[in-house]
């Protein structure tokens, strides 16, 4: 698409936790209420609801859709999906109206992105206890857009300022993990990496992929998964001409990238990424998916029922997650 703002969907997570909040903060803060055109998917009644719990004094009008967005950051647009306008979402607590509202929003936005109607989606956090409650077979986020795609792997990506982690694997167990270190799925992860930063505006990125071991084996005296399978991944990688590097160590890696010296570090594995980003970063960190068609960031944190309705909710990854879309979608490279 050739906009001069990029036409962003925000879906509103789950309307019984911080979602409708976090999203309505974020519309209102300077740093991104005029650096795209942007509309709520959820419901008109939920919006209003956070509006008046945040005092924030911005007017709310309903789209048929998208194209109807306003270029004007003063009104919050929403196009409300489902039958859900009459249904009191509680707060708070799990409920099965609540996910399958969420499910449904999730969904319609993905649509609207592959159909090429909107340049990219930002989601606030879904409640997956409460998918599962209402009935939906997907987990969550990543298994709806595996499913709408047919993509064979679905990455995530952690972000916070110059600080980016894109894992091999996510939710595996740490042995399940270990195994998933292949020459296979290493260069896949590697490949499609180099893919979609280079989409994203980067010319050559710099991809340092993370060892699996202490000291990166020390040279096999502690574990061989980087000589049998990492190093020949790099290695075949970079006979392709991807400037992929390692494996490095991880206890000095990312320091490295915070410096400068890459502008994504491959980890192995789900701490070995979430760790260092939420120590670097905790408030403004954001995720944004790979191996998939279409731009998605979300914030990097969950539904806080705790907290839902009290108008206490942080906007700050939200904001992020607003500003790495737009980065996106401009070819900006990652702000």
């Amino acid at each position: 698409m050739n906009r001069v703002k990029p036409l962003l969907a925000l879906t509103l997570g789950d309307p019984s936790g911080i979602g409708p909040e976090v999203v309505v903060k974020a519309l209102a803060d300077p740093q991104v209420n005029d650096s795209a055109r942007m509309f709520v998917v959820g419901t008109e009644q939920s919006v209003r609801q956070a509006v008046a719990e945040t005092g924030i004094g911005i007017p709310v009008e309903c789209i048929a859709e998208p194209a109807e967005t306003p270029d004007s950051a003063e009104v919050v647009s929403v196009l409300s999906v489902g039958d859900y306008e009459d249904v009191e979402f509680p707060q708070g607590k799990h409920s099965s109206d609540s996910g399958r509202a969420s499910h449904e929003w999730v969904e319609t936005s993905a649509k609207m992105c592959l159909a090429g109607e909107i340049d990219g989606m930002v989601t606030a956090p879904v409640n997956k206890e409460s998918w599962q409650i209402s009935g939906a077979t997907d987990l969550g986020h990543q298994e709806v857009f595996k499913r709408l795609t047919d993509s064979a792997t679905v990455y995530t990506m952690l972000v916070s300022g110059i600080l980016r982690c894109m894992h091999l694997s996510t939710h595996k167990s740490l042995p399940e993990a270990c195994a998933f270190v292949t020459t296979q799925n290493v260069y896949t992860a590697v490949r499609i990496t180099d893919e979609h930063f280079k989409r994203w505006g980067f010319r050559n990125p710099r991809i340092a992929v993370a060892a699996l071991n202490p000291h990166a084996s020390d040279n096999g005296l502690i574990g061989d998964t980087e000589a049998k399978e990492i190093y020949p991944a790099i290695e075949l990688a970079r006979s392709e001409g991807i400037d992929a590097t390692g494996p490095h160590p991880a206890d000095s890696v990312f320091n490295q990238a915070i410096d400068g010296m890459y502008d994504v570090v491959v980890v192995m594995y789900h701490d070995q990424g979430h760790i260092p980003i939420k120590v670097h970063g905790f408030e403004e960190s954001v995720s944004v998916n790979l191996g998939i068609p279409f731009i998605r960031t979300s914030v990097d944190h969950g539904t806080a029922f705790d907290i839902a309705g009290k108008n206490m909710a942080q906007s700050t990854s939200m904001v992020e997650a607003i500003k790495l879309a737009v980065a996106l979608a401009t070819r900006r490279g990652i702000a």
